[in-house]
């Protein structure tokens, strides 16, 4: 038989047959990515921000974490990142800065030791290269403790420094001068 259509018709026929653009392909991409953020409760605000990660080896392929932090990361147990890890690891991983809020526990200092270690790429004899500030000296000293083990094998050396006397018997008497 004969199919009858008007010009209307035919220019939706044709629009169907076409394979999706690169607008539609990257509308689809940033609702799964919203759905993702949704699913796991982050909210984040910015302007060209990066995609979350699902799971830390993405770090290593994406990122090019090194392979000793990625081994220790397996080691401490840490198998799927926590939704501030998801989000807040990429986002300095790109030098974007961040103030970000999570529950106690939910896995914040690994969120910033990570990138903190990337981009100190590798360890140097030029004093100190990062400082980290805490409130309290027991959240010092957690810090401390997880970049200790966080770092083991990279070569970086972790200090703690509570009393700025103790800091100058530690690393000598000039070294408020040369740090």
């Amino acid at each position: 038989g004969i199919k009858w259509m008007s010009s209307m018709e035919v220019k939706l026929e044709d629009t169907k047959d076409k394979k999706p653009t690169a607008d539609k392909l990257e509308r689809l991409r940033r609702e799964k990515i919203n759905r993702f953020r949704n699913q796991h409760r982050i909210n984040i605000q910015g302007t060209d921000l990066p995609d979350p990660i699902a799971t830390f080896e993405q770090l290593q392929k994406e990122y090019k974490v090194h392979p000793k932090i990625m081994e220790n990361i397996q080691a401490a147990g840490f198998h799927v990142p926590t939704p501030i890890q998801m989000q807040a690891i990429p986002t300095m991983l790109h030098g974007r800065e961040l103030l970000a809020s999570a529950p106690t526990g939910s896995g914040k200092t690994l969120a910033f030791c990570i990138p903190l270690l990337t981009h100190l790429k590798q360890p140097r004899n030029k004093g100190f290269r990062a400082l980290i500030i805490s409130p309290t000296r027991e959240l010092a000293s957690q810090t401390h403790r997880e970049l200790v083990k966080l770092a083991e094998g990279t070569g970086f050396r972790i200090h703690m420094i509570h009393k700025a006397a103790d800091a100058a018997k530690k690393f000598g008497p000039k070294s408020s001068k040369k740090f």
